[in-house]
Order: C-alpha cells, then sequence, then structure tokens
C-alpha cells in the first residue's frame, strides 16, 4: 500500500516548475548521464595514474548499470500506472536504473574523496552531499511516475551493495598482488 499512496501523493502534487527541473535531474542521470561523468572521472584517474582507483570506477558504474538491467529482467515488475503519466516508459520498474546508476557513482565518487580527506567536516559534507544526489535521482524518478519507493529504495541497496563487492574485490585483488611481488 506505501508503494501505491507515495506514487499517488507524488502525481496529486505535481507543479510545472517542478517537474521541469526533475526532468533535467532524470535525463541528466540516465545511462549515458552517468557513463559520461564516469567517463570524465576516469579519464581523471587515469591522468593521476591511479590505476586501481580506475579498476574499481570500471567495474562499479558500468558493471552496477549491467546489474541493474539483469536485475529488472528477473522480476519483471510493471511500472505505476496514471491515466495522464508525466512520463511513460516501456520498460520494467524494479530496480530504478537511474537511482542505480546515481547509487555507484555517486557512492564511488564518496569514496574516492573520503579515502583523501581527513577534516570531520569537510568528510560528512561528502557523504552528505552523495546522499543528496542519490536521493534527489531517486525522487526525481517517483514524482515523474516512472517508478515506486520500493523500486528505488531497492536500486540504493543494489547500488551499495555492488559497490562494496567491487570496492572488496579490487582490495583484495591489490592484496594478492603485493602479495605476489614481495614473494
Amino acid at each position: 500500500m506505501t508503494d501505491l499512496s507515495v506514487s499517488a501523493w507524488f502525481h496529486a502534487h505535481t507543479h510545472p516548475v517542478l517537474t521541469q527541473a526533475l526532468l533535467l535531474v532524470t535525463n541528466l542521470h540516465g545511462t549515458l548521464g552517468i557513463c559520461l561523468m564516469a567517463a570524465a572521472l576516469g579519464l581523471v584517474l587515469l591522468k593521476l595514474r591511479r590505476p586501481w582507483w580506475l579498476l574499481a570506477l570500471v567495474l562499479s558504474v558500468p558493471g552496477g548499470l549491467v546489474l541493474n538491467a539483469l536485475v529488472k529482467q528477473v522480476f519483471r515488475r510493471a511500472r505505476p500506472h496514471f491515466d495522464d503519466p508525466l512520463l511513460s516508459l516501456p520498460t520494467y520498474s524494479f530496480p530504478s536504473g537511474h537511482t542505480a546508476g546515481a547509487t555507484v557513482f555517486y557512492g564511488f565518487l564518496a569514496v574516492l574523496l573520503l579515502a583523501h580527506v581527513e577534516a570531520p567536516r569537510w568528510r560528512a559534507a561528502i557523504a552528505g552531499g552523495a546522499a543528496a544526489m542519490v536521493l534527489l535521482v531517486g525522487i526525481s524518478r517517483i514524482y515523474l511516475g516512472v517508478h515506486y519507493l520500493s523500486d528505488v529504495v531497492g536500486a540504493i541497496v543494489e547500488g551499495l551493495l555492488w559497490l562494496a563487492l567491487c570496492f572488496g574485490a579490487v582490495r583484495a585483488l591489490r592484496r594478492r598482488r603485493a602479495g605476489v611481488l614481495q614473494a
């Protein structure tokens, strides 16, 4: 019942200016937007000669987007339906791809920045900023009527678990390689 009531509430409280702003947010965080931001960050990491960070980025973002597409095929959940939709999409709803993409990208960016910042104030700002961006993207998807609240929550969980797996794998590979080089 919560999914339907949240979706209905957002749909009943739309405003043209807010709709345009959230369309911009959602369009910037589609597959193309997330991939372009990740590619730009990848170029920075390449220039800074940070191969382990680059590997983690390549695993996290494109891998997370592929994982999301696969999970959608498993669940095959229909999207919310409204008589007068703001946006209509023919694909499946669960989990939200935009939110998953934002979670892995901003989550990666937060981990990268947190690894280089020690001041508690800045660490809190980084974590809060990443969380705010993910929530903004998720809310945009619910507001536009293309996802339920559970689609957004599921995407955040999926993205965080995928990030943890990717960082864990890169860390294990890095340790193993360091052990081989020392032997």
